[in-house]
């Protein structure tokens, strides 16, 4: 089929006159030689929503008529599509998109152990992932050693009364019973780690009974530690191994300076981060070692008699 028009498609008058368009206002349509049937789309008249320019709702309606479009099918497909995209639009911008959190449920495994003493080479709980993050045990079997130097007994700790802050597994704590300690104090503020971790860890060390459990938190218990620690007094060794981006040392430590948790003959152990500056006292104790163990170091302060005499 071959056909050349070169003038445009013009509407009768009638239409003119009854909508008060103009002529330049309908599309030009052009048809030239094809070798295929000629096709007609619909898209030739659609037009976007509030748009200012294109033809009016009732003149696209007698074109489609014209061309042997029904049109009103084609108007009520095209203003259901319009209202669904409409409400889509309108709900993504009144609607507040709610952030969907899910939670894991926490499991444990028997990675950690005793290194020494009684319960040597009992597996311990600990929970997986990050949550808590018990103390390296290369960090752990370091500080023991020099504890027990320190206390003229290389093999085991001098008896005392052990304060484990930021406890979480009970890793710290049941070392130092297994070591010669008479009683341990943990203080863990999560009830799941208390219930899950570390009561099973004290059961299946055979510590339960020599224990203290104190589920609050640090900053808290340090307040009342005239209240709980009772009447025998300041504890003889304090252990501070809290979440390194959870808390300000420079507060931390000058709240256990303040407590009535330590004595004159208190022996406190603090794990702490790169980059973190630690004073060379906590109260009337004095800092004998500092120690690097890769991004974790260790800090540990006593009594003025446990100190080595330091070489001109």
């Amino acid at each position: 089929m071959a056909v050349l028009l070169s003038s445009p498609i013009v509407p009768p008058l009638g239409i003119n006159k009854n909508l008060g368009v103009s002529y330049s206002s309908f599309p030009q349509i052009h048809l030239f030689k094809v070798s295929t049937p000629l096709r007609i789309r619909k898209s030739i008249v659609s037009s976007r929503k509030n748009s200012g320019t294109g033809l009016a709702s009732e003149d696209k309606k007698l074109l489609l008529e014209r061309y042997g479009y029904d049109a009103n099918d084609d108007f009520a497909s095209q203003s259901k599509k319009a209202r669904r995209k409409e409400e889509k639009m309108s709900g993504r911008n009144s609607q507040q998109v709610e952030e969907v959190v899910v939670v894991q449920p926490r499991t444990t495994h028997r990675l950690l152990q005793v290194l020494a003493g009684t319960a040597k080479r009992k597996k311990l709980l600990s929970l997986k992932g990050m949550d808590v993050r018990p103390m390296m045990e290369v960090v752990k079997g370091a500080a023991f050693g020099i504890l027990q130097a320190a206390g003229g007994c290389p093999t085991s700790l001098r008896p005392g009364r052990w304060l484990d802050l930021y406890s979480g597994t009970g890793s710290v704590g049941i070392e130092a019973i297994s070591r010669g300690c008479s009683e341990a104090h943990f203080v863990e503020m999560d009830p799941w780690v208390v219930t899950n971790v570390l009561q099973p860890n004290l059961e299946h060390t055979g510590f339960f009974d020599a224990s203290v459990i104190h589920t609050a938190r640090v900053e808290n218990f340090l307040e009342r530690a005239d209240k709980l620690v009772g009447k025998d007094g300041a504890f003889d060794y304090i252990s501070v191994t809290p979440p390194y981006m959870e808390v300000d040392y420079e507060v931390l430590m000058d709240q256990i300076a303040k407590s009535p948790a330590i004595g004159e003959n208190t022996f406190i152990v603090v794990e702490y981060p790169s980059r973190t500056t630690m004073l060379d006292s906590c109260g009337c104790l004095e800092k004998m070692t500092d120690r690097r163990f890769g991004r974790t170091h260790l800090a540990i302060y006593g009594p003025k008699w446990a100190q080595k005499p330091r070489k001109s």
